[in-house]
């Protein structure tokens, strides 16, 4: 499973970083994101939600949040 490290970054840049990888993933790929931005934190998972990737989120210990994304997996209903 890959990594992405977005935590460095303020929104919108963690959503275009985003984006561009989106761009190379392949259906089924899994990665986890982290994510310290107030903004990027609500925005991202409803952006991917929409999407129809699925995601699972977790709160980490460090007020970051973990994402694990499932590219182009839909939601269950």
């Amino acid at each position: 499973m890959e990594h992405l490290d977005l935590t460095p970054w303020r929104c919108p840049e963690p959503l275009i970083r985003l984006k561009l990888w989106l761009r190379e993933a392949k259906s089924g790929q899994t990665v986890t994101i982290r994510l310290a931005d107030a903004g990027s934190r609500q925005d991202i998972p409803a952006y991917l939600q929409r999407q129809g990737h699925v995601v699972r989120l977790r709160q980490a210990p460090d007020n970051t949040i973990l994402l694990q994304l499932v590219v182009g997996a839909k939601q269950p209903s």
